[in-house]
């Protein structure tokens, strides 16, 4: 686990591409919910909106793990259907394009789940 203490510290840990890819996602958490508070949990970056968790995303081994908790990823079945998933999380790889309107959609759906 990363020990950092904001996001920029954490993404320093990685080679430039992934750091690239790091700061996409992170972009586009913050349009997509620009009242979430950033913040470090678990060892990568989280967000929360109005006090509760919208997303956290972290560069691993092989892979950028996206969370956003299993009703998202539920609501979400079919379009991560060519990802290797679990209950409330789902594996990007590096080699591959980040699927940026999926997760923007995600987002946007936790955003919603959050506001009700």
């Amino acid at each position: 686990m990363i020990k950092a203490v904001n996001f920029e510290e954490y993404s320093s840990h990685f080679p430039a591409e992934i750091q690239k890819k790091l700061h996409l996602l992170k972009k586009l958490v913050k349009e997509t919910a620009p009242e979430a508070v950033e913040g470090i949990s678990y060892g990568m970056p989280a967000y929360k909106l109005k006090g509760k968790p919208l997303v956290y995303f972290a560069a691993q081994k092989n892979h950028f793990g996206f969370y956003a908790t299993p009703s998202v990823h539920a609501a979400f079945e079919a379009e991560l259907a060519g990802y290797k998933r679990g209950k409330g999380s789902v594996q990007f790889p590096f080699n591959e394009e980040l699927p940026l309107e999926v997760i923007k959609k995600m987002v946007s759906f936790k955003v919603k789940e959050l506001s009700n």
